[in-house]
């Protein structure tokens, strides 16, 4: 039974039958009632006033009235000027429920056919992941996850940046002052060790450019000019020619940084279904670059530097390759998205990038639509906001980012200090404590980063995460845990609440019918969600299922109920509502535990 169809119908049955108005389904959308107003769906009606002849109440009560009196769904009806509100009979919630509760994942929708390529993650191998990190990593796994809950075939790709300008600050650095180290040597990991020496080039390169300055009396040829940065200029040139001394030291670098990499993408169970390599990719995006010259949408410069003009769009004209002959970060973007359509013929590229790259992306769009490419118009960048902390903007030049390995053990060390005070791991052994400390402190982390509009930039609160009450990842875990320490006692207790038998002739509390509503929102919701890449719609809807569960667990008993029939269907209801939050808290990569 889908409920908005069954409503629809009956509207446009009313409308004929009043009106002698032919309206098709689609054109008859329903709302959720606000919360002030009883009801559960609301139909507007200010668009139908001038072809009924009627105010735009008047229309609603008509049809109120007349769904009143025609239809076996309506209990009750209000009208506040031209919204009508309607109040379903409990028969229609706990059919809806019987449903929801026989089949056995009801919010997944079936296979439509179609692939999504997410790129995600995206880092340089100049520095370790960081907090900034970590949002996108989770946007990206979260969005994938949605995605593919709602029919999609979905690929999971990273695009690791490991070659160019700021990679080779790093190695240059090294050479300088690196003196041999290795992760070994210094006890470092080795995305934490090569990001020390790309902080220590940025040092330096600052004290050259004051020295200079002072000099030259010009503050920008001054650090055009500075030595180190015409080190990297001629170590990058270097690069692209095949030089095995730096090729050498590339590799062994990088070689560390991925074993970081690997590292942290474990601990946050993120794995990839192809990573690709500018290194590999940016000679594609030169094909890309001669092709374009070919056609005559770029156009070359007197000092050899490739160009696209994009005034006519809105837009500037746009670098693709610099006069050295070395590739800039759009020259791979270009080749990645042509290996990327071979690879798996996506209808779909859906970028997860900062919205410091919105410019970048809007440019590489227009670029690979003036080349005619097919899959131009379905390339969408996934915009998100940077993540703050009390004591500002993160830089990782300056070395003033939370590293992600080092803000992970923090969470965990949080979550043990709270569960801790609150003293609620009395039964729990050591292993198992354990355990559940990581759970809440990763589910504190990734909650918090999802739970907002991703374009809304952050202010990350690790105290203020990880409390029990509140818009929090704990606060569902504990509802989760508390759904199933009822359900346990229960078992104990010989209740035979999993009977597949339907529930009938209940007269339904509000804060049961509530939690129903709320289930039966999850598909609508989940869509909403896909449609828009947007997982704090996921997030949210937790929260609310949530806090509709502990409302009806402090104010209706479950275990000592009298009324045999209202037990089982409370029970049931519980185990439906926990098996909902551990699928919303799955496809954001949360885990919930049985016990806290």
């Amino acid at each position: 039974m889908n409920i908005d169809i069954l409503l629809r119908e009956g509207i446009q049955q009313a409308f004929q039958s009043l009106f002698n108005i032919a309206l098709a389904l689609e054109d008859i959308e329903l709302q959720s009632t606000r919360k002030e107003f009883e009801g559960t769906h609301t139909f507007v009606c200010f668009p139908f006033a001038a072809a009924c002849k009627l105010s735009p109440e008047g229309v609603a009560n008509e049809i109120g009235n007349w769904l009143q009196h025609h239809t076996d769904w309506l209990a009750r009806f209000n009208v506040v000027k031209g919204f009508l509100n309607l109040m379903l009979k409990d028969t229609i919630w706990l059919e809806q429920f019987n449903q929801m509760y026989q089949t056995e994942k009801f919010c997944y929708f079936p296979s439509n056919g179609q692939k999504i390529v997410v790129e995600f993650s995206s880092p340089n191998t100049n520095k370790p992941l960081h907090l900034g990190h970590l949002r996108n990593n989770f946007l990206g796994y979260a969005v994938s996850q949605i995605l593919q809950a709602v029919g999609y075939e979905v690929y999971q790709v990273n695009l690791i940046n490991d070659r160019g300008i700021h990679i080779c600050k790093s190695m240059v650095a090294y050479q300088h002052w690196g003196r041999g180290e290795t992760p070994e040597s210094t006890g470092l990991k080795g995305d934490q060790l090569v990001g020390k020496y790309y902080v220590k080039f940025d040092q330096v390169y600052k004290e050259q450019v004051a020295a200079l300055t002072q000099t030259l009396g010009d503050a920008e040829q001054a650090a055009k000019q500075a030595p180190l940065l015409q080190e990297v200029q001629a170590m990058l040139k270097n690069w692209e020619a095949g030089d095995m001394e730096v090729l050498a030291l590339w590799e062994k670098m990088n070689s560390w940084v991925y074993e970081g990499f690997q590292s942290t993408y474990q601990k946050l169970n993120i794995t990839f279904d192809k990573v690709y390599y500018e290194s590999q990719t940016y000679l594609l995006g030169k094909e890309v670059i001669a092709e374009g010259l070919a056609k005559g949408v770029f156009y070359k410069k007197s000092d050899g530097s490739v160009w696209i003009d994009l005034t006519q769009e809105g837009l500037d004209e746009k670098l693709l390759l610099r006069s050295d002959g070395t590739a800039v970060y759009i020259t791979q973007d270009m080749g990645t998205a042509d290996l990327r359509y071979q690879d798996f013929k996506p209808h779909k590229l859906v970028y997860v990038v900062g919205n410091e790259q919105d410019y970048h992306f809007e440019v590489l769009t227009k670029i690979m639509q003036r080349l005619g490419r097919p899959y131009a118009t379905d390339m969408y960048h996934l915009s998100y906001g940077m993540v703050d902390l009390p004591t500002g903007k993160m830089k990782s030049r300056e070395g003033t980012v939370v590293d992600a390995d080092m803000l992970i053990e923090e969470m965990v060390e949080t979550a043990e200090k709270h569960t801790k005070e609150l003293g609620k791991i009395d039964e729990f052994s050591e292993i198992e404590a354990k355990e559940l400390y990581q759970v809440l402190g990763m589910g504190a982390l990734r909650y918090f980063l999802l739970r907002v509009d991703a374009k809304k930039r952050l202010l990350f609160d690790p105290r203020a995460s990880i409390d029990f009450q509140g818009d929090t990842g704990p606060f569902i875990q504990y509802t989760h845990a508390r759904i199933a320490a009822v359900l346990r006692k229960a078992e104990q207790a010989n209740i035979n609440f999993k009977s597949t038998e339907i529930a009938k002739n209940i007269d339904l509390h509000p804060l049961e019918r509530e939690l129903i509503v709320q289930l039966a929102t999850f598909p609508e919701k989940l869509k909403e969600s896909a449609m828009s890449y947007a997982p704090a719609i996921v997030a949210q809807h937790a929260l609310e299922i949530s806090k509709a569960y502990n409302r009806m667990y402090a104010e209706l008993s479950m275990l000592h109920e009298p009324d045999i029939k209202l037990k089982l269907f409370r029970l049931q209801l519980s185990t439906l509502v926990a098996s909902v939050i551990r699928t919303m808290m799955h496809l954001l990569g949360i885990v919930v535990p049985d016990r806290m």
